[in-house]
């Protein structure tokens, strides 16, 4: 029953197709009763990469944590989604402008208030973020590429995890486990003969499958950056330039 559950939960997932700009709009829009949900979406998409940035900037962990949730409930207070449209470029960084405002100008005024009894806005994962933060700070690199490094590693994280959905919807769970180390840069698969003889199949068999795989991840990919962009004309410059920051 349990395996049931999840792979309705997950089915409604996959259904559940809406687009990047789409959100935006909604969080925007107080008197939509999306607009909270909405919020939260564009909040968990965005914290792990703002949150490497605020790091990068000096900040301790606690005071990031707190200065992101604080922009975070600023974003609908101070009506700044009202000046967001696609035309006028990425909502990233449209993002990271309005941060930078907030920190130059009202994050000791929020801190202050927040210490007599401010509340989160959302529980947000702060030690994922902390880790990402700590892998990337062995590098010598800028705060505005660090986050824009982060919002490629997000968008390749939900496309995996968009990927491993389906694959058990397929009922294929097991097996994408064991190929899921050929997909990513960094992991240590096992030799495609290894994982033959756990599957029990064949080497070629398992060379098709994870080249099935790594064509369904990059597509899944590109639909996910797809929604970020303006026009479908962007789409093959912002690929070109996130593959460049994440080679860097």
């Amino acid at each position: 029953m349990a395996m049931q559950e999840q792979r309705a939960t997950n089915a409604c997932r996959v259904a559940f197709v809406t687009t990047h700009w789409s959100v935006v709009y909604a969080a925007r829009d107080k008197g939509s009763p999306q607009s909270d949900q909405a919020l939260e979406t564009l909040c968990r998409a965005y914290w792990c990469p703002l949150y490497v940035f605020v790091r990068r900037r000096g900040h301790t962990p606690e005071d990031a944590k707190d200065l992101v949730q604080e922009f975070f409930a600023r974003l609908l207070q101070k009506h700044y989604l009202d000046a967001v449209e696609p035309e006028r470029g990425r909502f990233r960084t449209f993002l990271i402008m309005a941060l930078k405002r907030f920190m130059a100008n009202e994050w000791d005024r929020a801190r202050a208030q927040k210490r007599g009894g401010g509340q989160e806005l959302l529980p947000l994962d702060t030690a994922l973020a902390e880790n990402r933060y700590q892998e990337e700070c062995t590098v010598e690199m800028e705060a505005d590429l660090a986050f824009e490094r982060q919002w490629a590693i997000t968008l390749l994280d939900e496309a995996l995890t968009r990927v491993r959905d389906e694959q058990t919807l397929a009922g294929k769970s097991a097996e994408f486990g064991l190929l899921r180390p050929f997909l990513t840069v960094g992991s240590e698969p096992a030799s495609y003969g290894a994982v033959a003889r756990q599957l029990g199949t064949t080497e070629v068999a398992v060379r098709m499958a994870v080249h099935r795989l790594r064509r369904r991840y990059r597509q899944v990919f590109r639909e996910l950056l797809a929604q970020t962009v303006a026009t479908p004309a962007e789409l093959d410059a912002e690929m070109h330039y996130l593959l460049q920051v994440l080679s860097r």
